[in-house]
């Protein structure tokens, strides 16, 4: 479920950019006035602003914000602005350009991009890729000099897949796959079996997976997650235990993002950003709840705790109020 609030009825989107040029005007800008259009806006009326603001002043409003905006509240009310699809084949393609080799809070993002959003949401992350980098996704995940085999595979398959969005399971291929991944990944101090890994994650529907995860927790008793949390220091265990997160229950994945975002010195306002920004339209309020109850406390304390100013509005304004 969403967290932002959206006026109803809302201006029209010539209304709202009439009021974003007037708010970037003149001397100084009114952050407080973008963070309340923008940050009370749909993907779709976002969108619509663009295209009326650009019509009227013959300039992209991203172009505009990018002048009279910086620091973590221009890299965050940007990317909230951003076309979904467009925002999601960036954030990849920074990801993508690290120079740290495996870092695992890197090749989250692009388990994100493709898991953890619908099939038809991936294959728009695709089209955007290749129109904004000349090259396709699926050949720099595979080119990408960061990881290696059996990781590289794993990841060329999730970004490159276009899975079944149907509710219609299979109860005999979910016995038979939950005994596969378990041979997979029970081996302590033997390399995870990656194939079989692969193929199950990789091309199954998320509802097909999320009775095969069940399966798995019912023969074994206890899930897959809590097996592969067992494998300290195995990089595929852990993105693999990402990429089943983000397929079946993305709130506890996002919440973990969230989370490792402000633990220890400092903050890491990419991650945070990223966090919040992507699941603010889509399930903010499952991932607050996911939040509250394995951390005892709540998003909103922790944002305000660990920003500040106008990047703290704009997560907040996201957010929306706790229950």
């Amino acid at each position: 479920m969403a967290s932002i609030s959206v006026p109803n009825p809302a201006p029209s989107p010539t209304e709202d950019a009439e009021s974003i040029r007037k708010a970037v005007q003149g001397w100084g800008t009114d952050e407080n006035a973008l963070i309340e259009i923008l940050g009370h806006r749909t993907a779709a009326q976002r969108a619509e602003i663009a295209v009326a603001y650009e019509g009227l002043y013959d300039e992209t409003l991203l172009d505009r914000l990018h002048s009279e905006l910086s620091g973590d509240f221009r890299s965050a009310l940007m990317l909230w602005t951003m076309d979904p699809a467009a925002r999601d084949a960036k954030l990849a393609n920074e990801a993508l350009k690290k120079k740290k080799k495996g870092e695992l809070r890197h090749i989250w993002v692009l388990v994100e991009v493709a898991c953890a959003s619908s099939p038809d949401h991936l294959v728009a992350v695709r089209k955007a890729y290749r129109a904004a980098y000349a090259s396709s996704l699926e050949e720099d995940v595979a080119s990408c000099s960061l990881f290696g085999d059996p990781l590289r595979r794993f990841l060329v398959r999730l970004v490159s897949s276009y899975r079944y969005g149907g509710g219609g399971v299979d109860g005999e291929l979910a016995i038979a796959e939950a005994a596969e991944l378990h041979d997979a990944v029970v081996g302590r101090g033997q390399a995870l079996h990656g194939d079989d890994v692969v193929r199950i994650v990789g091309t199954r529907s998320k509802a097909q997976l999320a009775v095969t995860l069940e399966r798995y927790r019912q023969e074994h008793g206890k899930g897959i997650d809590e097996v592969l949390d067992g494998r300290r220091g195995d990089q595929l265990a852990a993105v693999l235990k990402a990429a089943l997160w983000c397929l079946t229950s993305p709130e506890k994945h996002f919440a973990e993002v969230i989370r490792t975002s402000i633990l220890g010195l400092g903050t890491d306002e990419e991650m945070l950003t990223r966090g919040i920004v992507s699941r603010a339209e889509v399930d903010m309020e499952k991932v607050k709840e996911e939040y509250k109850v394995r951390y005892n406390t709540t998003v909103t304390a922790d944002v305000r705790g660990d920003t500040s100013g106008y990047y703290m509005n704009t997560l907040l304004t996201l957010v929306g109020p706790e229950k």
